[in-house]
């Protein structure tokens, strides 16, 4: 049989035993007759994972069919596969890493980003014509996709737990995302990391803490960074600044508020203190932010607001003269800052950049200065998560392992079972993040839909439902 010379490229003859040639792989004409439909198995594939582009509702009757890698306005030539023959020919973009089965499917193993794009399929009947021409997008995900583990840029963060406490309570200052290669880590009284605000340090090589300045007797740091404050009293309340320091001598600051209830106190502040105060306290990229300012003396003279807990001018924001009534931008102007004869500050369209620690400075009348400080909490809202299952259709009595990855971190993981928040029972296990969920052994009832919902302090998104059959 001899194809049609509308399909070859001038100047090209078919190649031994196939009826097409790696050359229609650059230079095939386009009609499109077939709906032939085109899905990723699994729908998203991460780097180093194989994915079938499964195609389905193939005409009849085909003499072959090709993939092409379509890159911007070029074609290019994976492979071809002859159905007469059960022969293939690889053209210009095949990497070594592809398979053409029969049915039109292509496989590509170990996949990288380089792979994601715009894949072709086309077909050709025994009269030589070309009846389909099918595309795809493959997006490869990367391995900000994790399960179980922090992102490699995640930087220490402090839980209270619990989130609140009162007067002759304890509380934990609970520290995640040590980094791997931790030298040593040290505790401060305040937002400063300096010798005499140090409450211990602790040195991993040697496995010893030692107790600093600030320490009141009622602090225990533990192996793992985090502090425990017994009996804590309400000159507990305020700001502690955690400092991790490892063995390539980068250096990393967290902070934490703690916020003691004296209600039932029978001590009391000679004057009310001047404190800050964020609304929201935890805000979403793109929100408004007003950092409230409480106690404001009436004798004051002027303020200042900084972006730092140090007073230097590259840092000022602004400064307020009550005496002129004017406000003067400093150097950390952003233009999205407004501040009002309160002391308030507003914050627009905030991003992640504008996270961190603030601090106004009060100057009353008797050149006084008394300072307060407001920690901005920003986070961009989740991704949506997906479910990797080991296998959708199990056997009672057999195991199956649900994944569910985010490309987020700092999140919360929960299981949703046919609509309804999961129950578990004692042949269900949750790994230590809750991010893969394990039935062992697997029963008639587990059959059913499986979701995953991620969330942090400012969002929430739900995986795509995952069928799982349960077969006797």
């Amino acid at each position: 049989m001899v194809v049609s010379s509308v399909i070859l490229c001038k100047g090209y003859t078919p190649w031994q035993g196939l009826l097409l040639t790696a050359s229609l792989l650059t230079c095939w004409h386009l009609s499109t007759t077939v709906k032939i439909t085109i899905e990723s198995v699994p729908p998203q594939v991460i780097e180093g994972e194989n994915v079938l582009l499964r195609a389905s509702n193939l005409p009849e009757n085909l003499l072959a069919f090709a993939w092409f890698k379509r890159v911007k306005k070029a074609r290019r030539g994976i492979a071809l596969y002859a159905l007469t023959t059960n022969q293939s020919a690889t053209g210009p973009w095949y990497s070594g890493r592809e398979t053409l089965y029969s049915n039109g499917s292509l496989l590509i193993k170990n996949v990288t980003q380089k792979d994601k794009g715009l894949y072709t399929l086309r077909t050709i009947n025994r009269s030589g014509k070309t009846v389909s021409t099918t595309t795809m997008y493959l997006r490869v995900y990367t391995s900000l996709f994790t399960c179980g583990r922090p992102h490699t840029s995640a930087l220490p963060t402090i839980e209270l737990v619990p989130p609140k406490v009162v007067e002759g309570g304890n509380v934990l200052l609970l520290v995640h995302n040590l980094p791997e290669n931790l030298q040593a880590l040290f505790w401060y009284k305040g937002v400063i990391a300096i010798k005499k605000f140090e409450i211990a340090r602790h040195i991993r090589a040697i496995d010893s803490s030692v107790q600093g300045p600030a320490h009141s007797g009622r602090e225990a740091l533990f192996r793992n960074g985090s502090l425990l404050l017994y009996n804590v009293i309400w000159r507990d309340t305020g700001f502690y600044t955690l400092q991790t320091l490892s063995t390539d001598l980068k250096a990393e600051i967290a902070h934490v508020q703690l916020k003691v209830d004296t209600s039932l106190s029978t001590y009391f502040l000679t004057s009310a203190q001047v404190t800050v105060e964020s609304k929201p306290q935890y805000a979403a990229e793109g929100e408004h932010v007003l950092l409230v300012v409480h106690n404001l003396p009436d004798d004051l003279q002027a303020f200042f607001w900084y972006k730092s807990v140090y007073r230097t001018d590259i840092f000022k924001i602004a400064e307020y003269s009550k005496a002129i009534n004017s406000t003067i931008w400093g150097l950390a102007h952003s233009q999205r800052e407004t501040v009002y004869t309160n002391g308030s500050m507003l914050l627009q369209d905030v991003t992640e950049k504008d996270a961190g620690l603030y601090m106004i400075e009060i100057l009353n009348r008797d050149n006084k200065i008394e300072k307060a400080y407001v920690q901005l909490h920003v986070k961009k809202p989740v991704t949506q998560p997906f479910i990797r299952v080991s296998d959708t259709t199990v056997t009672t009595q057999s195991s199956v392992v649900l994944t569910c990855f985010s490309a987020d971190i700092g999140i919360s993981i929960h299981w949703i079972f046919n609509n309804q928040s999961l129950q578990l029972t004692e042949r269900m296990t949750l790994s230590p993040t809750k991010c893969q969920l394990t039935i062992d052994p697997v029963r008639k009832e587990n059959a059913g839909e499986y979701q995953c919902e991620v969330s942090n302090l400012v969002s929430s998104k739900t995986s795509l439902p995952v069928r799982l059959a349960v077969m006797k």
